[in-house]
This record gives structure tokens, C-alpha cells and sequence, in this order.
């Protein structure tokens, strides 16, 4: 038996130390999940806090977008870029961006965001324009355009290229012609006619940046002509929130000119005030008022523009009151006029008086006379009297709705939020009247932002 035991001793403690190896590994092995494991829910936590980081620094950016528009130098005119923070600016441990839009570029060529509060008066009011300036946009469709004015309209009667109910009814769920005014942008996409790729173009994410991926061709959608320009979809031009007030920011009723001018009591204390009577008697002269000839006739006076070249003041004397003065059917507010100081080439193309040939030559006369756009006024040394007064019935100098496009992130450039807030100024006082979550449309900061925010990243592994 001793040399039996003796002759199996080694195989013993090989089989022992075999075991004792499996074990050992087994452990270690246990030990390397439940750490990865616990590495995995800690960076887990570790974004889930960025994200919070990134949506509590939206709000802040809110607030703050707020604290500009309610206290803007000149009312109705965005601030100057160089007073307020738009870019990679801190709240706590987040970082938000303002994503805007160039007002003087003619085209869409960069891949570096803008940054900037936008104009909602840069573009077109889908309850206001007419079928004829919609088609002129790019991208846009007769078909589409004629859809969108029998959605907005009361009736039930299609148009030539349009649609009602009937072909509504047809879809799988089938829905119904609104028959009624657009509450949103993104009503568009109900409409018979609106294919992505009218919709959107070649900005997926609606950044107004051209990414990688909107500049490969057929590669990765969108489908895009590679031609180092970004060609945006119809939903770029689009409001449905352009509204003036009929109040100044102090309280102070605004005049109606539309009617009569020359006998409009209002509008001479008005004029009396800012320039006095002798000048007040000038002005109302010129529409047959203030014992002139005419004797305060049936002058009716069809926009802000169109009194200005009728009243023969100065630019710097309309400047006085115009914020003052609006043109409109009855008590009506003025609602979807386009801001020519702010608005892009394409919408601006679509207004009568301006149009594609004239469309350059204003957008050019901005970047050259940043100074001067405080006012209407100056359109009419670029358009010239008569298409200047067809114009001016679309056109307004001053805003009332702003939109901030809110992109933020946590720290360490974790955790990526987006939210847009459209502010509503026309009642003295910033109010957020619309928020839409854009996070799911993708990273919009462009590549360079990217690249940074995985540098630091990186570097603090």
C-alpha cells in the first residue's frame, strides 16, 4: 500500500494543482466581468449624468435666450452677435451652442456652424404666402404648393394640383384635410406631394451644415449631388409664427395707417411728437392732409414702405416712428411679413417686387451697409419707387420671433441634447410658444466641434 500511495502521489498533486489552476482562473475570470461589469455601469451613470448635465444646460440657455430678447436695445431687432454668448459657452459642468443661420450668406457652402439666435421673420408664413410665392422656393413643387393652400384653406374643394380629404382618406391610416391654418412646421409632412427629399434636401439634421454625410453622393443619405453645397429642403424656409403686435413695448397703442393718413389724428400727435408740427404738416401733406390739397381723401396706404416713400421723410426721421406705425385690414395684427434684413436670397426671391433677379442685389446691399439695417427704408434705394411699393406689402424691418436652436452637451462633451424654443416678444414679455426635441436628428455642430469634444474626452481617460 506505502508504494502504491508513494507511486500515485505525484499524479495526485498534478491533478490538485490542475483544479486549484481552473479555480484560480475561474475567479479571475469572475472577477474581470463583475469589474467590466461594474466599469459598464459606472460609464453608464457616468452619461447619464452628462445627459442630465446637457438638458438642465438647455434650460439655461432658454432662460438666458430669454434674458437677451427681453432686453433688446432696439425692439423688434435681434441683438448684435458680439453681445451675447452663441458658442461653446458654459453652464456648470454643460456647454451649449445657439445654431443659427447666416442672414447675408447667398448659400449654404460650410462645413463650420453658424451660431446665432434666429429670425423667425427670415422666412416664409405657411398660412400667408400665396401658391405663386411658394413655387418659387427651391425644391418645392407645384403639386406641393397647391396642397399646402387647400390644407390651410376653409373649404373642401381642391385645387388643380392640390388635394382634400378625398386622397387624405385613401392613406392607410387615413386622416382628414385640416382644412384649417398650420399650427406647426412639421404639419408639412402630412401633405400629398412631401417627400422627404423636398422636405428636407440634403440637411437630414437641419443644422444648415453641410456634414460628411451630406456631401458623399450616394454613399449614406441623404442622396446628395456632391457638389460641395447644401441644398436644404422646403421645411428651411417655413414659419407659422410671424405675428406683429399692435402695442409698442411701452404699453403704447400702434397706428394703423392703412386708411387715410393725411386725416389720422393719431398719427400727427405721433409725428408732432417725434418731429414736430411744422414737419407733421409736411409729411401729411403728401396723402392729402393738414389743410393740404386733398383734404384727407380716400388715400389708403397698403404697407409701412409705402407710406415712407409716399411721406417724403428722411431714413432717419421714418426710423423715429416706425415701430410705431403698421398697415393692415381693420384691427387685424399683421401677420407673416418677412424681415428684409434677415431674411436668405431664396425667400426673398419669393417676394413680389424682388423676385430672383433682385434677390442678390439686396442681400448684397446688406453685407455691404450692416449699419443701416434697422429699418425697411433702405429697400427702396435697391428696388427703386414702384417695386419697392409692391414689395413692401410682404416686407417688415423688425421681428417679434425668435427661435432658439439649442445644442448642448455634459461634461466631457458627453451626453448630446438639442432642443429648439420659438420666444414670442409681441406682448412686451419672452414666452416660449413652441419647443420641439431635435436630439434624434444626430450630432449638428459640425465636424470640428466632434473632433474637440472626443479630444477632451479622450484625454481624460
Amino acid at each position: 500500500m506505502k508504494l502504491t500511495t508513494s507511486a500515485n502521489a505525484p499524479d495526485l498533486q498534478g491533478s490538485a494543482l490542475i483544479i486549484t489552476l481552473w479555480v484560480a482562473f475561474g475567479l479571475v475570470a469572475l472577477a474581470l466581468y463583475f469589474g467590466n461589469s461594474t466599469s459598464l455601469d459606472l460609464r453608464a451613470a457616468d452619461n447619464r449624468v452628462a445627459a442630465l448635465e446637457a438638458e438642465h444646460t438647455i434650460e439655461g440657455a432658454a432662460r438666458y435666450a430669454a434674458f437677451l430678447l427681453g432686453n433688446l436695445q432696439q425692439p423688434g431687432v435681434l441683438p448684435d452677435l458680439k453681445t451675447y454668448q452663441r458658442e461653446a459657452a458654459g453652464i456648470g459642468n454643460g456647454t451649449f451652442w445657439f445654431l443659427g443661420r447666416d442672414p447675408q450668406a447667398s448659400q449654404l457652402t460650410t462645413d463650420l456652424p453658424y451660431f446665432a439666435l434666429v429670425d423667425e421673420a427670415s422666412k416664409l408664413n405657411l398660412n400667408t404666402a400665396t401658391a405663386a410665392m411658394l413655387e418659387l422656393l427651391p425644391r418645392m413643387t407645384p403639386e406641393l404648393a397647391s396642397s399646402m393652400v387647400d390644407w390651410r384653406d376653409t373649404d373642401s374643394d381642391p385645387t388643380e394640383l392640390g388635394a382634400e380629404e378625398d386622397t387624405y382618406l385613401l392613406r392607410n391610416p387615413g386622416y382628414y384635410c385640416k382644412n384649417g391654418p398650420f399650427e406647426s412646421v412639421d404639419e408639412l409632412r402630412l401633405l400629398n406631394g412631401a417627400d422627404a427629399e423636398i422636405l428636407y434636401g440634403e440637411d437630414l439634421n437641419r443644422n444648415g451644415v453641410l456634414d460628411l454625410n451630406e456631401n458623399d453622393g450616394n454613399e449614406t443619405l441623404p442622396v446628395d449631388d456632391r457638389n460641395g453645397r447644401l441644398d436644404p429642403g422646403v421645411l428651411e424656409y417655413f414659419t407659422v409664427f410671424t405675428k406683429e403686435p399692435l402695442t409698442t413695448t411701452n404699453g403704447t397703442q400702434r397706428v394703423n395707417i392703412r386708411q387715410n393718413p393725411g386725416a389720422n389724428q393719431q398719427l400727427r400727435t405721433l409725428i408732432e411728437t417725434a418731429l414736430g408740427s411744422s414737419r407733421a404738416n409736411q409729411i401729411l401733406n403728401q396723402f392729402g392732409g393738414g389743410g393740404g390739397p386733398g383734404g384727407g381723401g380716400n388715400v389708403t396706404v397698403n404697407s409701412v414702405l409705402e407710406f415712407y416713400l409716399r411721406s417724403g421723410m428722411s431714413m432717419d426721421e421714418f426710423t423715429l416712428i416706425e415701430g410705431d406705425i403698421y398697415s393692415a385690414q381693420g384691427n387685424a395684427a399683421p401677420q407673416g411679413l418677412v424681415n428684409v434684413n434677415t431674411a436668405s436670397e431664396q425667400v426673398l426671391a419669393c417676394i413680389p417686387g424682388i423676385g430672383v433677379d433682385l434677390a442678390p442685389s439686396v442681400v448684397g446691399y446688406r453685407q455691404s451697409n450692416t449699419g443701416r439695417l434697422n429699418t425697411v427704408a433702405w429697400v427702396a434705394e435697391v428696388l427703386g419707387r414702384q417695386n419697392a411699393i409692391q414689395a413692401g406689402r410682404f416686407l417688415t424691418g423688425r421681428s417679434y420671433q425668435f427661435t432658439a436652436d439649442i445644442a448642448a452637451v455634459g461634461h466631457l462633451g458627453r451626453g448630446y441634447r438639442r432642443t429648439r424654443f420659438v420666444f414670442d416678444l409681441s406682448t412686451g414679455v419672452p414666452q416660449i410658444i413652441y419647443r420641439q426635441d431635435l436630439g434624434d436628428f444626430g450630432w449638428a455642430l459640425g465636424r470640428q466641434a466632434k473632433l474637440q469634444q472626443q479630444q477632451l474626452s479622450m484625454n481624460t481617460r
